[in-house]
């Protein structure tokens, strides 16, 4: 074999790499779950969703960042829209009877994952939150 034959490869081989991510990049498809979350799972296992079309964040072993949950909020118009009223400690904390305000839902959020309605999927510049039946029909529409 020539080793013109090898470069030529080797090129393609990046230059493939190189136009996967950036399509990742301009197609924007992410999902914030959680890995232990058995409505997660399923649901992911549902839309066919896979490292290889989706930029997948266990939100529980790769901490959200503020700049994640402020893209998130941006998409969604408040924080509050991406808080789990469901999570145990809402109850524990006693925050059930308490006025939250936006930067204390965000605050929350970053701060302990639980906060978080799962799954997220953000697709293009849309976002989804939850797992209703609707949510997840809106999503599998939005990937077709």
């Amino acid at each position: 074999m020539s080793s013109n034959w090898l470069i030529n490869r080797a090129y393609c081989l990046y230059m493939y790499t190189f136009a996967t991510f950036l399509i990742r990049i301009i197609i924007m498809r992410k999902i914030y779950y959680l890995a232990t979350c058995s409505t997660c799972i399923r649901i992911i296992k549902e839309l066919g969703i896979s490292p290889s079309n989706f930029d997948m964040q266990d939100i529980k072993t790769q901490p959200m960042t503020g700049d994640q949950v402020d893209q998130m909020k941006n998409l969604s118009g408040s924080y509050e829209s991406l808080f789990s009223r469901r999570a145990m400690k809402y109850k524990s904390m006693g925050l059930a009877g308490q006025t939250l305000s936006e930067s204390d839902y965000k605050r929350l959020i970053v701060e302990e994952y639980t906060f978080l309605k799962r799954p997220i999927f953000i697709v293009d510049n849309e976002v989804f939150i939850g797992n209703s039946k609707k949510t997840v029909q809106s999503v599998s529409t939005a990937i077709a």
